[in-house]
């Protein structure tokens, strides 16, 4: 099981800010899941960060793991 926390526009397309998910083994698999369960956010950019690291192309997440969907920042 897996926390995965949703933030900005990403948390309003879901309508929550909060998921608990089993037997999601990468982020791939995450974003497989997402974009079945939630189609809008194919075409919406965002980061992935697994226990508050940013990720890079699909990386393990570990059982109980948090993962946080961040929306792209901006600002200056």
């Amino acid at each position: 099981m897996i926390t995965v926390k949703a933030f900005g526009i990403i948390a309003e397309k879901i309508k929550t800010s909060e998921l608990m998910i089993d037997g999601i083994p990468t982020t791939d698999t995450l974003l497989g899941y997402l974009h079945q369960q939630y189609p809008e956010l194919r075409h919406m950019k965002f980061s992935i960060a697994v226990n508050r690291k940013q990720t890079v192309g699909n990386t393990a997440i570990p059982h109980g793991a948090e993962v946080a969907l961040l929306p792209p920042f901006s600002g200056g």
